[in-house]
């Protein structure tokens, strides 16, 4: 075990208030700021977010409405919302409702994608649009 390991292993060991002071410790000991560190992965999703690829210069005109999640504690207000959008039966909206990822809606303009994404998530759901 290298000392690396058998630092963090003693960290581990530590209770909150005995990591805070370590902390404190450190950043005099350093003169450093830890408050003002960002992990990396926030770094990398905001460079890919920044970057256009050539798809996403293309204004889309059809856009499809998909369900991705439904919280089980949720599951019928929004079984009610789906019902009322694709006019489907009680059973149907249920086995719909039931086997996520689903398509709910195909070829849609973004108005009309972006109405239906308010009201499944307003009952709770997670939503995306394709």
């Amino acid at each position: 075990m290298d000392k690396i390991d058998e630092i963090v292993e003693k960290i581990k060991l530590l209770s909150l208030l005995e990591a805070s002071e370590l902390v404190k410790r450190i950043e005099d000991t350093f003169q450093v700021n830890v408050s003002n560190i960002q992990p990396v992965t926030g770094l990398s999703s905001n460079l890919t977010t920044t970057q256009q690829t050539p798809e996403s210069a293309e204004v889309k005109e059809k856009w499809d409405v998909i369900l991705e999640n439904v919280p089980a504690d949720k599951k019928i207000a929004i079984l009610k919302v789906v019902r009322s959008i694709t006019g489907l039966g009680l059973k149907e909206a249920k086995e719909f409702v039931e086997s996520v990822p689903k398509i709910i809606k195909q070829s849609i303009s973004q108005a009309d994608a972006e109405h239906i994404k308010q009201q499944i998530e307003d009952a709770g759901a997670s939503v995306v649009l394709k």
